[in-house]
């Protein structure tokens, strides 16, 4: 199995009048680990988000999609209210479940998906713990958790080791390695 190929062709962004992307061209093979390397405010994160469909640009994107359309994402941060009363059940509750109200907390299946994706990131021990008291690394690490959740087809990561320590850059690195031995 291997995952989307993506295809860029003549990419553009304008934000407020300012050109951030222009003719971009770039093909990225299916199932193998590809990385963006440029300065900040080069475009990485803007060409990351034309790629989600959160900006409006010129130009195509094309995924060649399997059977599997689910893309994970991870973003550079989670930018929220560290003083609300979330737990990281609450938080995996919110992404895993549709029309069940999170406050309801995780049914049986979504339970089990979700605490296999924190252990997977070991984070399983703090479920019950509240976001806002979690370390940026760690985090980062729910964030990686919530993207792995879908069974993604396409895994698009944004900075995703930032404020991590070495456990858990060594976390995050190894399920890359697994998960692209599996074609994702």
């Amino acid at each position: 199995m291997s995952g989307p190929a993506v295809r860029f062709d003549a990419v553009g962004l304008k934000l407020g009048g300012v050109e951030i992307l222009r003719d971009v061209n770039l093909s990225v093979a299916g199932g193998a680990i590809h990385c963006l390397i440029g300065p900040n405010g080069g475009g990485k994160t803007s060409l990351v988000r034309c790629l989600l469909g959160q900006m409006p640009h010129t130009g195509n994107i094309e995924v060649d999609w399997g059977e599997n359309r689910t893309i994970g994402y991870v973003p550079q941060f989670l930018d929220f209210d560290k003083a609300l009363p979330v737990t990281v059940s609450d938080f995996m509750a919110m992404v895993c479940q549709k029309r069940r109200p999170a406050f309801l907390g995780l049914n049986k299946s979504n339970r089990r998906l979700s605490d296999a994706a924190l252990d997977r990131v070991g984070l399983n021990g703090k479920r019950k713990s509240k976001l806002g008291s979690l370390s940026g690394g760690e985090r980062q690490r729910v964030l990686f958790a919530q993207a792995l959740i879908p069974s993604p087809a396409l895994l698009v990561l944004d900075e995703p080791m930032t404020s991590m320590d070495e456990v858990g850059a060594a976390v995050f690195v190894n399920i890359i390695r697994e998960l692209a031995a599996d074609g994702v």
